[in-house]
């Protein structure tokens, strides 16, 4: 699903009324219909009061289409207007001369008014600013935005929270409304992903408001939305006449003295995954353990018996997965680089690798070519340097990845996988896998399907969304505190269960 700018959103707009030889204003009937439509078959009627506070642009216009909607159906509404320019969209004009038409008499809220008194009981509809938002707001706003945001109220923001800009954090946090749910239309917003703007996002749902197909279809987004519907086309299916050589044979390459748990928890993941054959390289010390707690894996080992110091390998591995507790003494660095300038084989480095090439940034230029990183913020930041905020660490992620021309897996809530100018944002995952190891099996999770011949860009995409089916199955079952990384692995094979089974029994599971 696609991830538009606020310019992406007015051109399909503006096309949607020209091919449709429909009026702007049936526009936001349709939009205010859609969002009359959800709220209807919730309350049904139930007598609650809802406050609608409405801008004087067109998100403004599209809560006061939904008041008069509202009023006719017999709810009991009360319209406020925040006066916060002297500038009107003739779309807002007119949806005021209709509530005005049906008896609805507006509260107009100015600089100098009393704010509005809020029951916790109420429903606050936002509909304050819309995408269009270029500055701040007003500090008067501000703080009614802060009184709304105190009250205790269920608030329905109207497809953006207002305060909230597109392309940018916000300008002033205090002055951002934290809606309870945010029904947005047609496209979802880069802003509901990221860890600086969607805190103000406790949910969030679309709405199809009519917007031509045709414009949505053709026009190129920089983002785009990762959910099953994306994945199942992706996945390979095994063949009958097939053998383990038929899914390649992956390196898991890591390890140092009291971190060998790292490789196995990788490793395990690897060939949960489907990966034909696994060898895990590590340091002496790893020999027995590895052996005994991962039967199905070969085992090589330096002859250090504490650390990585030369590797060594007697095959050419389809794919090397590397950096998993490896650590980053000054030997096993000089193996790395080796290593690098040896093996053309697309490499998945993680975790002390990445330490390790933030450290020796001239061995960048020997990573293979879509080779796969996956740092967590603190290695991230060691890569690409200070950020100013999530919008300006996208654009200096996205210049690394197509400089080095490797795919980048930003690892979050949201996580966000960059290649060549373009992000993948990924919808699975959950607070629990917040937990030591779970990034040892994302690596080895997408090493696994690198070997069976995914492409590697694809590889990536279907293997953290994976990851996180798998994190939120065990989360169902057990809650978010019990996630741990060894319980992530056991649950792979129902990830792939989930995505091969037809939505409505996914959709039951789900409901246990």
């Amino acid at each position: 699903m696609k991830i538009f700018s606020a310019q992406q959103i007015y051109n399909a707009d503006k096309f949607t009324i020209e091919k449709q030889q429909i009026t702007s204003d049936v526009l936001m009937e349709q939009a205010a219909t859609k969002l009359f439509e959800w709220i209807h078959a919730r309350l049904r009627g139930t007598q609650v009061n809802i406050k609608l506070f409405c801008g004087i642009g067109n998100n403004g216009g599209d809560g006061i289409a939904l008041a008069r909607l509202l009023h006719e159906h017999g709810y009991s509404i009360q319209v406020h207007v925040v006066n916060y320019s002297e500038k009107r969209s003739k779309d807002f004009l007119l949806n005021l001369e209709r509530i005005k038409e049906n008896k609805i008499w507006p509260d107009f809220i100015n600089e100098d008014s009393d704010l509005p008194e809020i029951s916790p009981n109420d429903i606050v509809v936002d509909a304050i600013f819309g995408i269009g938002l270029n500055r701040t707001p007003d500090k008067w706003v501000g703080r009614l935005i802060q009184h709304i945001n105190a009250s205790q109220a269920f608030v329905l923001a109207v497809d953006i929270p207002s305060g909230l800009p597109m392309d940018r954090s916000p300008w002033n946090t205090y002055y951002v409304i934290e809606a309870s749910y945010v029904l947005s239309f047609q496209v979802p917003k880069l802003v509901f992903f990221l860890p600086e703007t969607g805190v103000y996002v406790n949910q969030w749902e679309l709405l199809d408001i009519g917007l031509d197909a045709e414009i949505l279809e053709k026009t190129d987004a920089a983002y785009e939305l990762v959910g099953r519907q994306e994945i199942l086309p992706l996945y390979r299916p095994r063949l009958k006449f097939s053998h383990k050589g038929t899914y390649g044979h992956s390196m898991i390459i890591g390890g140092s003295y009291g971190k060998i748990g790292a490789v196995q928890l990788a490793s395990n993941a690897c060939l949960t995954t489907g990966s034909g054959l696994v060898t895990a390289f590590v340091p002496k010390c790893g020999y027995q353990s590895l052996q005994t707690s991962v039967p199905e894996v070969m085992v090589l080992t330096d002859e250090d018996e504490r650390n990585i110091s030369k590797i060594t390998l007697p095959f050419v591995p389809d794919v090397i997965g590397i950096g998993m507790g490896i650590g980053t003494e000054e030997k096993t660095a000089k193996a790395f680089g080796n290593l690098l300038k040896e093996m053309k084989a697309p490499m998945v480095i993680d975790a002390d690798a990445l330490n390790i090439l933030a450290k020796n940034p001239k061995m960048l230029k020997d990573i293979p070519e879509k080779s796969i990183l996956t740092p967590h913020p603190k290695e991230l930041e060691r890569l690409i340097g200070a950020w100013e905020d999530d919008f300006d660490k996208l654009e200096k992620a996205k210049t690394f990845a197509k400089e080095h021309e490797v795919i980048l897996v930003i690892k979050g809530a949201h996580t966000i996988i960059l290649y060549n100018g373009k992000g993948y944002v990924n919808t699975t995952g959950n607070p629990g896998m917040a937990t030591a190891g779970s990034g040892d099996v994302l690596t080895g999770i997408i090493t696994g399907l690198v070997a069976q011949g995914y492409e590697p860009l694809y590889a990536t995409i279907f293997g953290v969304y994976l990851h996180g089916l798998a994190g939120d199955i065990f989360a169902s079952q057990q809650g978010y505190e019990a996630v741990k990384a060894s319980e992530i692995s056991t649950m792979i094979g129902r990830g792939f269960m989930d995505i091969l089974s037809p939505p409505e029994v996914v959709e039951d599971r789900e409901k246990g």
